[in-house]
């Protein structure tokens, strides 16, 4: 039997279905239902290239702890109909202990559901919808899973009505009436269980939650709109695009109503430039993109690094080239965001670690470009920025230097007024600027300085005209072709980014307690009170931390001492902190794309041992925590089972065998 009860870690649950059969919208009923009985849990979703129509599952995963991955297996799947599930075969990962509820007017049962060797069990969704005015069978599905899971039935119905509410009063109660009936066992059969439960007495012994804290339900995109508020961002232009639209659509009324503005302009191209322009008269500004949209602004950042202008760029990353996965993940565009811009031109590039996170990460890279007057570019992908998640309220960055300003000074200011404008860190709810006294006849905008950054005057500032633009410049802006004005812009443009103290922020190191905030740098050594030292450094970033996380859990219980490193800030890297971090351990590093592109980055950057290992994998399928053990035996030669030194068990060299393993030492979730 497969229900949640308090003691199981988690189970993964997924809804397939043909464009228009309501699978995403059951997902979404499902996941807010827990979050009413307090629990944890994500939701992705997996759909074809098509605007409209076509094939669509969704994939829930749900549990008393943080859930960050989508797990090793579905344990229970409802299919609507069988219309194009091959397509989702290797996403929809079922094994024998799996469950597949089917609805017994779609026909054959496919030979890929076949092979998996599942459990499957015929559901008259579309009979028994079709027994309510306006029923649906997808809302027969969801009181069936409701069931099935242990969700209590006034939350499936809460959350029903909540998230259909906008519609007619009469499509909301056949909704709610659907949902009753699948879960009271209408559905579901209401003879007597093998187990003797019959789902009547279940419906009254599922588990209570209510005492939990209160949890936020967001997606990754709507978390990095929430970043960008925080941040104080104050113009937004952009282009449609998948899968970064949904951060723009969220934006769009809460900008308006904190003073800002949103624009969609005619292309990629247009939008870049007007961040420039928009942050050049004093505005914070920000755009969202995907692969080719960035292609397409590397011009207008360069310009915007170039003249130190501050802007952000997130990109919701997909599979690529070209147009490549629209509506899939992939950590491919690393390389885009390292080296894509022509010429020597130094920026921030930063990615967040999960849904959560990209509040924490948006809100950040905001506050680092407008105080180093530079580019950042920031990675989130598909699998974050579309993951609907229930999680703890992100955390708030810390406070970061606004941008240095230049006001003009008067006979009259007196040492207090000066010291009312002297550099303070921006404080959540107050302006990011800070402003410093230059005297009107000395203003050189780019001149040296000790932390490389000069004070940006505000246009039409009597007295502080200037000139920004992409031309190679001296001090004072002038244009200038000369090979020591070019040097020195260079210099200066290298060294703000270098000079910088990032603090704690640029990863998260977890020995094996609660995940925090980086604490190891150079300078920091471990704690007494620590976890004794790793032996085994697992090193990701981006999306792909959740599994890696999950993954080195599992493995520290079966004795091995291993640590996990999330990269949030990958340039400028953080050399010294990361070789202190990883000092004296066995790297894998784990990332999603072809060409092991965060690899090949830190070997050129001389931060990795020789022995270094890499586990480097194309997308479009989620990283699952059972890959990362698989490899972790392969590449280093371990067993989950014993410490590397002296263990004589020899690792799993098939993927079935790999498997096996790790539902040895992990309990991979809730069990039928």
């Amino acid at each position: 039997m497969v229900w949640l009860s308090g003691d199981q870690q988690s189970i993964t649950v997924a809804i397939s279905g043909s464009g228009g059969s309501g699978a995403l919208t059951a997902g979404f009923i499902l996941l807010a239902a827990a979050q009413r009985c307090g629990l944890y849990g994500l939701m992705m979703r997996s759909a074809g290239p098509q605007v409209r129509g076509g094939e669509s599952v969704s994939i829930l995963r749900l549990g008393p702890s943080p859930v960050t991955n989508i797990g090793d297996r579905v344990d229970l799947l409802a299919a609507l109909d069988w219309r194009n599930i091959e397509r989702f075969h290797d996403e929809l990962a079922l094994d024998n202990s799996s469950l597949v509820l089917h609805d017994s007017s779609a026909g054959a049962v496919p030979d890929s559901i076949l092979a998996s060797a599942a459990e499957q069990r015929q559901i008259d969704f579309s009979r028994h919808a079709a027994e309510h005015s306006d029923g649906r069978a997808n809302m027969i599905a969801v009181g069936v899973l409701g069931g099935e899971i242990g969700l209590p039935l006034p939350a499936l119905a809460d959350a029903a009505e909540t998230l259909l509410g906008k519609k007619a009063a009469a499509t909301v109660e056949a909704a709610k009436a659907c949902i009753a009936t699948g879960y009271r066992g209408t559905v579901a059969q209401r003879e007597t269980r093998a187990d003797g439960e019959t789902l009547a007495q279940r419906e009254t012994a599922a588990p209570a939650f209510s005492d939990s804290p209160r949890r936020w339900r967001i997606s990754g995109n709507a978390a990095a709109g929430l970043g960008a508020l925080r941040a104080e961002v104050g113009f937004v232009a952009a282009y449609p695009i998948t899968p970064a639209s949904e951060m723009l659509e969220w934006l769009a009324p809460r900008i308006e109503r904190a003073g800002g503005t949103l624009l969609q302009a005619e292309d990629e191209l247009a939008a870049v430039n007007m961040l420039v322009g928009a942050s050049f008269g004093g505005v914070p500004a920000l755009t969202a993109t995907s692969g080719p949209g960035l292609s397409l602004m590397t011009e207008g950042i360069g310009l915007a690094i170039a003249s130190e202008t501050p802007i952000l760029v997130v990109d919701v990353a997909r599979g690529g080239p070209s147009t490549g996965l629209p509506t899939k993940s992939e950590q491919a565009d690393l390389n885009q965001a390292l080296y894509g811009l022509h010429g020597d031109a130094p920026h921030l590039v930063l990615a967040p670690l999960d849904v959560g996170d990209c509040a924490y990460s948006v809100e950040w890279a905001s506050r680092l470009a407008e105080r180093l007057q530079t580019a950042a570019i920031l990675l989130s992908d598909q699998a974050l920025g579309q993951t609907h998640a229930v999680i703890d309220p992100p955390p708030r960055c810390p406070p970061v230097l606004g941008r240095k300003r230049i006001y003009a000074a008067s006979a009259q200011d007196s040492a207090q007024d000066s010291a009312q404008h002297a550099e303070q860190p921006s404080a959540p709810d107050s302006p990011a600027r800070t402003s410093t006294q230059t005297p009107a006849d000395s203003i050189a905008r780019y001149a040296p300085s000790p932390d490389g950054i000069s004070p940006m005057p505000s246009p039409g500032e009597p007295g502080y005209a200037y000139t920004a633009e992409g031309l190679a410049h001296n001090a004072k802006g002038t244009p200038s072709s000369s090979a020591a004005d070019h040097r020195d812009q260079l210099s200066k443009l290298a060294h703000k980014l270098k000079a910088h103290d990032y603090g704690d922020g640029w990863a998260r190191i977890d020995r094996g307690r609660a995940t925090k905030h980086a604490t190891v740098s150079a300078d920091k050594p471990i704690a007494a009170d620590q976890p004794a030292p790793a032996t085994i450094s697992l090193l990701t970033w981006g999306s792909s931390w959740g599994a890696v996380q999950e993954a080195a859990n599992r493995l520290r219980e079966q004795g091995l001492q291993v640590q996990t490193i999330g990269l949030r800030l990958l340039a400028p890297l953080q050399q010294e902190a990361l070789r202190a971090a990883i000092e004296g351990t066995r790297v894998l590093v784990i990332e999603v794309n072809a060409g092991a592109q965060l690899f090949r980055y830190l070997n050129a950057e001389r931060v990795l041992p020789l022995s270094a290992r890499s586990f480097a994998r194309p997308g479009p399928l989620p990283l699952r925590p059972f890959e990362v053990i698989a490899q972790l035996q392969d590449q280093l030669n371990l067993s989950p089972q014993a410490q590397d030194s002296g263990s004589k068990h020899s690792h799993k060299d098939s993927h079935k065998d790999s498997r096996e393993s790790v539902a040895t030492a992990s309990q991979k979730g809730a069990r039928r």
